[in-house]
Parts: structure tokens; sequence; C-alpha cells
């Protein structure tokens, strides 16, 4: 079964229809640049520009970067424009879609639920937390294979600052850092993370899990096992694909 799943990151809107047999990409997935500012009709343009390129006309499944509560309401904006808050953004979406029936989950949700089915997560128990570094830091969290929903632990403080504004992908590219010099911040706010929750595993997603090779090796002192996310940067599309599935009568 084909289901489209669209992820909406800082930077890019990109979407593809999703094999939910196999858990990955039908096609090859087409990006567009995030507007700036991020407001809703905006991002909801680019949505329907992604969508638009396929032809399709079934389900949709979304990501959305910020907390999402009963499969619609938006309750935080961190890197998008503030306007989205409180927003219905199902009804949003499915307004610009022409009525197809969407589904909306937050970002790191959407890519947790895709590694713990189909990548690094599977048949893994105890506290499992994937952590997607991009323009923020998202996480989601798993305890037996149940996701705990919109945890934002990249908002924890780390040296007096929301932990992403120092620790993100973001972050590495606008101070420069080498990779061995980013490393030392995610490794302090992995031992952050792993003192409040103490997993047996962080799965490490967003784009970066691409270069896994280029920092995990400078990350010591954290008890707990560290692997790349095996669907990389498409965890999210596969995962707002998986929770439309969910959805369908």
């Amino acid at each position: 079964m084909e289901i489209f799943g669209v992820d909406i990151g800082g930077s890019g809107i990109k979407g593809a229809p999703v094999d939910l047999d196999r858990g990955d990409l039908a096609q090859e997935r087409c990006k567009v640049l995030t507007p700036h500012p991020a407001t809703p009709d905006g991002v909801a343009d680019g949505v329907k520009q992604v969508i638009d390129h396929f032809g399709w006309t079934g389900p949709v499944g979304l990501t959305f970067p910020g907390v999402v509560t009963g499969g619609a309401m938006v309750r935080t904006a961190a890197n998008v424009d503030k306007s989205w808050i409180d927003t219905d953004a199902r009804a949003l979406f499915g307004g610009r879609l022409g009525g197809l029936p969407v589904t909306v989950v937050n970002d790191a949700d959407a890519a947790g639920v895709a590694e713990m089915q189909f990548g690094a997560g599977r048949d893994r128990k105890g506290t499992v937390i994937l952590l997607t570094f991009g323009t923020g830091i998202g996480s989601a969290v798993f305890v037996d294979g149940v996701l705990v929903p919109n945890t934002e632990l990249g908002h924890l403080e780390l040296g007096g600052h929301d932990a992403e504004k120092k620790a993100s992908s973001k972050a590495k590219e606008d101070h420069g850092l080498s990779w061995e010099q980013w490393a030392r911040r995610v490794q302090k706010y992995l031992a952050h993370v792993e003192m409040l929750f103490s997993p047996e595993l962080f799965i490490i997603g967003g784009g970066v899990s691409r270069k896994a090779d280029k920092f995990l090796p400078h990350i010591t002192g954290v008890k707990a096992e560290i692997v790349p996310a095996q669907l990389q940067n498409n965890a999210g599309i596969v995962g707002a694909a998986m929770r439309a599935a969910q959805q369908r009568p």
C-alpha cells in the first residue's frame, strides 16, 4: 500500500509516496524550500507544490516542527512563524489540498515511529530516544515501543540556552564548528538527556545521520548505545505516511 508523506522542516518541505510494506519511498522525493517567514499560508502553498508534483489524490500524512495535539492543533512554533500557534493544521492543509484526507503529527514523533517499525529501533525494548538534528533538535521517546508524544527535548536548557541553539546542525553551521567541536556539544546534550531518562538506545536522525562517521566516534562517556537512523532523512516522510494509514477509516 502507498500513502503520501510530507516532512515540513525549518529549511525544506519534502515529500513522496511511501511504500508502507517496505517502509521506504516509492518514488524519488520532491523538495521545495520552506518559505521565510514560514507562515501557515506560505507553508501550505509549499506542501501543495510537493503534492501537485506527483498528481497525488489520496490520503496525506504531514509532519510539523512543533507540538501537535489531537492530530490537528499546533501548540508551539520554535522554528516556523509564531502565527502557527493555535492553528488547526489539519483544516488548513485539507482545505489547501482540495479536501484530501490529512493527518498531522510532530516531525520527530513521525521519524521515531518509522525508525521503531523499519529502522534502528526495530524490536528494541526499554527506553529508546530518537533525536533529529536539523534546524532545531526534535525528540521522540519510546518505552517498550510505545510513543510518548510531543516531548520537545530540544528545548532542554544547556549552558543557559535552549539545547537546540547550541547543538543542532544549524548551530554547527552558524558557529562554523568542525565535526569534532560539534560532537562535544552533542555529547554534553546527550549526557544531559541520559541523566534525565536513562535510555538504552539513542537514535540520531536528521540530515546529519548520513555523516554519522564524522561525529559519532568523537562522542564518549555516554552509557547508552548511540546509532544513526537507518532511514536517515526520509524517516519523517515514512512516519507521516504511516500515521495517515492508521487514520484511514
